[in-house]
């Protein structure tokens, strides 16, 4: 940077203090990023070209009265160019545009989050960044195919149009747990990432009861979310028993599905289940049932 400012001092100065005469500098208004192109010149003799833009600068030699070369990927970076001619005669400027190519190379796909509950609406969201074979941002709208798919049911397919060289959208979660794949795709470009999606929170519970010895055994059924998926093991149950205005509780994980505990036998106990805001059935036992 330090040397392009320095380039654009002594150009600065160069320009303002010198008679300039009209020397046809005829640059195109602009040119793709990376292409070969010629701009002509007239006069005569020798001068220097100097093109100054966000890639950095370029110095050639030119014989006046004859066309100047640039050869594919002299200049590849997008965004507003100066050239400065500089002859025996005088100095003339102009200004070109370089744009992106219009043929995508690469994305950034961006795709969160990576872990949620099933059947989420709009829980999942994806942006792409789509640029061309120089890394530039391609502005021009282009069509951006996103999918999300699981092995358990169809794809989720939309297709969203760039602005500015960006798309976004937002998918909703499947039903049923389990990875899902997530893709991206622009002409022939395919990005893909992975989204794990879990059980959500648990929506019934049911407890069963039975005498062993001095104590209840109690069972719960397997717990499942509201879409039927298997909640995960670990998740932690609470069986309370109430009897005669004192409450007693026992916290216990899922294993393989359900919960089990045993608490003491008390005829006219209440006892019931829950699983965080979940409230499952409740036991009145009497005469040993």
């Amino acid at each position: 940077m330090k040397l392009v400012f320095t380039l654009w001092l002594g150009l600065f100065t160069l320009v303002s203090g010198t008679s300039a005469r009209a020397l046809s500098l005829q640059f195109p208004q602009a040119v793709e990023a990376g292409s070969a192109f010629s701009v002509p010149t007239a006069g005569s003799g020798m001068g220097t070209l100097y093109i100054v833009g966000p890639g950095g600068a370029l110095e050639r030699s030119v014989r006046l009265g004859e066309p100047v070369s640039f050869a594919r990927g002299d200049i590849t970076c997008a965004g507003r160019y100066t050239a400065f001619l500089i002859g025996p005669d005088g100095t003339e400027t102009a200004d070109f545009d370089v744009v992106p190519s219009g043929q995508p190379s690469t994305m950034s796909f961006l795709a969160k989050p990576s872990r949620l509950s099933v059947d989420l609406p709009n829980g999942i969201s994806g942006v792409v960044y789509v640029f061309d074979v120089f890394s530039n941002l391609i502005v021009d709208p282009l069509q951006v195919v996103f999918q999300l798919s699981v092995a358990s049911g169809p794809a989720q397919t939309r297709t969203v149009q760039t602005q500015n060289g960006v798309a976004w959208v937002k998918m909703n979660s499947a039903a049923k747990a389990g990875p899902a794949q997530f893709q991206a795709t622009v002409g022939g470009t395919v990005d893909k990432r992975i989204i794990q999606q879990v059980p959500g929170d648990p929506c019934t519970l049911k407890m069963n009861a039975r005498r062993s010895g001095d104590r209840i055994a109690l069972e719960t059924e397997p717990v499942r979310d509201c879409s039927g998926n298997p909640v995960p093991d670990g998740t932690v149950v609470s069986f309370t028993e109430t009897y005669e205005g004192t409450e007693s509780t026992v916290d216990e994980p899922l294993k393989r599905g359900v919960a089990r505990t045993d608490l003491p036998v008390h005829d006219g106990a209440v006892i019931s289940v829950a699983t965080g805001v979940v409230m499952g059935n409740e036991i009145h036992w009497q005469g040993g049932k």
